[in-house]
């Protein structure tokens, strides 16, 4: 592929724009931050810039152009991610062929692929008759069933499977994907949502009863070596987008609620499938949005949800919101009964999620009780403290000052001690040391390389002065990227990052060390005393180095004429006259 063709692709798409699509990034100055998604990140470690077109963790020290984003992002091979962003960029690539790397779960996805077909299929059929008029009463409409691919599993028992062997594949690997139980299908007669991984492929099913069998009235797949439940968000590919406009995501507990949302409109929404939520399903709602809005039933499970769930993403950074419904109402029936307007309104205006936690603690107090209204008190201002937005503290204040009919400032004198108290246990927090890292560049002759490689990147002068020095890098890596410098400057006449780091895809070691070199804060500009500095220190190392040389060499030298020779080059050496 012509490197030419590379760097116009390149320069037709914004790292900020492409990263962005993938994942919210808030501007600080000329750079814009991220939550990286390379390593277990909550508070937003990743700079992208805009200027030099490259993005760089300060936590893991994942880095690159955007083809490198890309590739990691999306586990693919340059050449897939070149022909994602030429499509992106408009630029059509001629003679690019795409060697496909064996995945051993490609099986897998194409027998989920095949029945998602056939199950869709069957409900086009005259035998999707009644399921198709079930969900018209339940307001699932030919455009809903579409979108979310809703398909039927038929009453005769092994219809699938017949298809799926008669494909090649056998009884067993159909077993081990949940589609056969036994010498049968596992879903029979329901009607077929299929749920996706993040990457939109169908991996699992859920199947609901639309007559009047004795039976469990979901069925849902287990887990298999594709669907891994606490991983997954139901919808999250299709949010993904949705969210990067809105800024917001919605979260919910079922599919179906999801499936509603989408019916008036709003697709900036994912599931849990569940009110319980992990630890990974967690950091990929974090990596979607710093606005999360929690929506989950009106049960008591789906309060409990609200308050654990909204409480985690608190403690993540993350502002929490929460739609609460009443009445037992999930999104879906309350949509249906209660109409698109009003709960548009109710997202439009959904509660802070102290606000909301204040409101379930008030239905539970006796006011009566002196003793209830206390406690009621001090969890108020407990909660209060952690608003950090002094207009809000008083708000809050004045009203619970009102509502338990005591002095506003005896509550404001309470809230200031609370205060002082949480900022003082803050204080006492002990501060871990972090891991040491390999001492790579600690000593100065490793600091001077360093320098003088990101010179050579960023200055004519530095590319001249080092043709004429000549002089010799400790370090092997430093020396191949050294010579990597000069031919790409040779042969492109100007350096840019962004391309370099496309230039050296294929040379992980030498990648890491242009990261390594480009994290260093160093002046734009260099002095000539700078660079005679630089240089100076790589020439001490290598005189220290051959003195160490010959004098291993003396030790081991029998004649005495050789030892005299070598002694004297040392001591050349350190004069200066070699």
């Amino acid at each position: 592929m012509d490197q030419n063709i590379i760097n116009e692709i390149r320069s037709k798409v914004d790292i900020v724009d492409v990263v962005s699509s993938y994942l919210p990034l808030t501007q600080k100055g000329k750079n814009f931050f991220g939550v990286c998604p390379f390593h277990d990140d909550t508070n937003p470690s990743m700079s992208v810039s805009r200027e030099l077109q490259i993005y760089r963790c300060f936590s893991c020290g994942a880095s690159g152009n955007v083809f490198h984003f890309v590739m990691n992002y999306e586990h693919v091979s340059f050449k897939e991610a070149l022909r994602i962003l030429a499509n992106r960029a408009g630029v059509e690539i001629k003679g690019l062929k795409l060697t496909e790397t064996k995945n051993p779960l490609t099986p897998y996805y194409e027998i989920y692929d095949l029945a998602n077909k056939f199950y869709q299929n069957n409900l086009s059929t005259t035998l999707g008759k009644k399921a198709k008029e079930y969900l018209s009463l339940r307001s699932v409409d030919e455009a809903l069933i579409k979108e979310f691919e809703i398909g039927l599993s038929l009453k005769d028992t092994s219809t699938l499977t017949r298809l799926l062997e008669e494909k090649g594949y056998d009884a067993k690997t159909l077993r081990l994907l949940g589609l056969m139980s036994d010498h049968h299908d596992t879903y029979i007669n329901r009607i077929m949502f299929p749920l996706w991984d993040l990457e939109g492929r169908p991996i699992g099913f859920s199947g609901r009863i639309y007559d009047d069998s004795n039976t469990n009235k979901y069925l849902n797949t287990k887990e298999t070596p594709l669907f891994k439940k606490g991983q997954l968000l139901y919808h999250y590919h299709i949010a993904r987008e949705e969210v990067r406009v809105k800024k917001q995501v919605v979260v919910m507990e079922g599919f179906m609620d999801v499936i509603r949302a989408s019916s008036i409109g709003i697709k900036n929404t994912v599931a849990l499938m569940g009110t319980a939520m992990t630890d990974e399903q967690a950091k990929l709602i974090a990596r979607l949005s710093k606005e999360i809005v929690l929506c989950f039933d009106g049960d008591e499970a789906g309060i409990h949800a609200n308050l654990v769930n909204g409480e985690h993403f608190q403690k993540m950074g993350i502002q929490v919101k929460v739609l609460p419904l009443s009445d037992d109402y999930d999104p879906d029936t309350f949509i249906l009964k209660e109409g698109a307007e009003k709960f548009k309104n109710l997202l439009e205006n959904a509660m802070h999620y102290n606000d909301y936690k204040i409101m379930r603690l008030k239905q539970t107090v006796n006011f009566h009780s002196e003793e209830e209204v206390a406690t009621y008190i001090n969890a108020v201002l407990q909660e209060t403290v952690k608003l950090n937005d002094p207009i809000h503290e008083e708000i809050t204040l004045k009203h619970l000052a009102k509502e338990c009919d005591i002095s506003y400032n005896t509550l404001e004198k309470r809230f200031q001690e609370l205060k002082s108290a949480s900022v003082t246990r803050e204080e006492k927090v002990p501060i871990l040391p972090k891991p040491k890292k390999t001492p790579t560049h600690k000593d100065k002759y490793s600091r001077a390389t360093l320098a003088i490689l990101y010179y050579l990147l960023v200055s004519d002068r530095m590319v001249q002065k080092y043709e004429r020095e000549g002089i010799l890098f400790p370090d092997e890596n430093a020396r191949f990227l050294a010579s990597e410098i000069l031919y790409f400057k040779r042969k492109y006449g100007i350096i840019k990052v962004a391309d370099f780091y496309t230039y050296l895809t294929d040379k992980d070691n030498l990648s890491k060390l242009t990261s390594e070199v480009l994290s260093q804060e160093l002046p734009e500009k260099i002095t000539e005393q700078e660079m005679d500095d630089y240089f100076g220190v790589i020439r001490e190392y290598n005189k220290n180095r051959e003195i160490k040389r010959l004098q291993k060499m003396i030790k081991e030298e029998m004649d005495p004429m050789e030892k005299a020779r070598l002694a004297e080059k040392i001591k050349g050496l350190r004069i200066g006259e070699c």
